[in-house]
């Protein structure tokens, strides 16, 4: 199983960007599917996360600016960010949690700077 991220670049600030994560193999029954970030010098913490059911949670740092959706159909999880920061600036990575394993994928790199 492999979960690729993609969507990551250079924004301004104030601006968006749609970060995207697959999964390839066979994986089935995916729980939570989630966003997490870690920036320079700091430890990597949750964003988002979405259950399978629908039910979201997010960081009080990036509520109201950040979305998470899901396709359950293609194994996709979605990041909308609106209205970034610089503080936003981190590398992204995406989670995918089944019965028995968590997967993460390689990191997509978001910098908001002008």
């Amino acid at each position: 199983v492999q979960l690729q991220a993609s969507g990551g670049g250079l924004v301004q600030p104030g601006g968006s960007l749609r970060l995207s994560c697959a999964a390839s193999g066979s994986i089935f029954s995916i729980y939570v599917m989630g966003w997490y970030r870690q920036a320079p010098g700091k430890q990597r913490e949750l964003v988002a996360s979405i259950a399978g059911g629908g039910t979201t949670n997010s960081a009080d740092s990036v509520k109201g600016r950040f979305t998470i959706s899901r396709d359950n159909a293609k194994k996709k999880v979605y990041l909308q960010m609106n209205n970034l920061k610089p503080e936003d600036t981190a590398i992204y990575y995406c989670k995918m949690v089944t019965r028995a394993y968590e997967y993460w994928g390689q990191g997509t790199l978001v910098t908001v700077s002008s």
